[in-house]
């Protein structure tokens, strides 16, 4: 077989045939290796392996996907406007723990960016063959594309607790608690009249995290007023306005729990521009723990989040689904963790 091999080897495009006669089987037989067939025990399948990489063989995906009817294209699909998509340090560090565990897979991702009436475009893509499955971030109430799924018996998973009513196997933080442990720092450094900045009421972790501060607030036997709650959309511009909003509102406050870095940093800039110090008039504390909480001035408390997990654990989910049929919807809850830096440090209060 040497001088077969060398033949073998010096060809420019090793083909199917070629692997076969390498490995000395038959070409159905490596078909069945390629496309991952059960079929085959684990010492021609060794075999088969060897030959396809000594010869640097790459099977066609198309016939492939002929053969196992699938498309090796994962999609992840951000229901948010690209602008944002591209501002907010959570969505390149989902993306990049997602792209790294499809890449060990040999996974092709493919990411969707639908906007607000754009929906309809987005399931007839996800539903005609195109991908495998989809990983759904980001979403917000009333989002027709998880149910869509369902219907179609497209593999889905969130990256988010689902709304009532959605059964669909999800990866989440404990944002709730976040919430709650963000809002009981602040009051453990002697804070008095402590204000949050929600994310958006119509996206689960706004309302979780708003839960969270209510919670803590209850535990200390304080007043849950509404008027120190303002919600914004988890971008600096909504976290400025919110803030400016708390200010004119309740100019007492001494703490103020953002739901996002991102609100926090636009809220620290309104305090500067108020004349308001961080922290000693005012304790902040954001949300993610992202690299925009070390970069401010000064540095922000947050709650860490580990994005950076929540990615593959929603492709283990998703590549389950996909190939075991496995559709008992599933969860994972990742546990948060307090980073405490310069913008809530203890003082004491008169």
């Amino acid at each position: 077989m040497t001088a077969i091999d060398g033949r073998i080897r010096n060809r420019p495009g090793a083909t199917l045939e070629a692997v076969a006669l390498v490995a000395g089987v038959s070409r159905a037989t490596v078909s069945r290796v390629v496309n991952e067939s059960p079929r085959v025990s684990p010492e021609v399948r060794a075999s088969v392996e060897a030959a396809i990489r000594q010869l640097g063989y790459t099977p066609n995906r198309a016939a492939r996907s002929l053969v196992t009817r699938r498309s090796d294209s994962i999609a992840v699909v951000i229901t948010e406007p690209p602008g944002r998509l591209f501002s907010d340090p959570f969505f390149p560090r989902l993306v990049r723990g997602v792209s790294a565990a499809l890449t060990n897979r040999n996974l092709q991702l493919v990411l969707l960016m639908p906007e607000h009436g754009d929906e309809a475009r987005t399931i007839r893509y996800l539903t005609g063959g195109h991908v495998d499955g989809a990983l759904l971030v980001s979403l917000h109430a009333e989002d027709p594309i998880p149910e869509a799924l369902t219907a179609r018996g497209v593999p889905a998973v969130l990256v988010g607790r689902p709304r009532p009513g959605v059964d669909l196997s999800y990866v989440d933080v404990d944002n709730r608690q976040g919430g709650e442990r963000a809002t009981r720092h602040l009051l453990d450094q002697g804070c008095r009249c402590v204000a949050t900045i929600a994310g958006p009421q119509d996206m689960a972790p706004g309302v979780d995290r708003l839960d969270g501060y209510r919670d803590a607030l209850v535990a200390a036997g304080r007043e849950v007023d509404p008027g120190l709650v303002v919600s914004g959309d988890f971008t600096h511009e909504g976290g400025a306005a919110a803030m400016e909003r708390l200010l004119d509102a309740c100019p007492g406050l001494d703490g103020v729990f953002a739901a996002s870095d991102l609100m926090a940093a636009g809220a620290l800039s309104v305090l500067r521009a108020r004349g308001r110090q961080v922290p000693d008039d005012v304790a902040l504390v954001g949300y993610d723990d992202s690299p925009i909480a070390e970069t401010t001035l000064p540095p922000l408390t947050s709650i860490r989040q580990p994005i950076e997990e929540m990615g593959p654990d929603a492709v283990r989910l998703l590549i389950d689904a996909i190939g075991h049929g496995d559709h008992v919807p599933r969860r994972v809850v990742l546990a948060t963790q307090l980073v405490e830096r310069a913008s809530s440090a203890r003082r004491e209060r008169s």
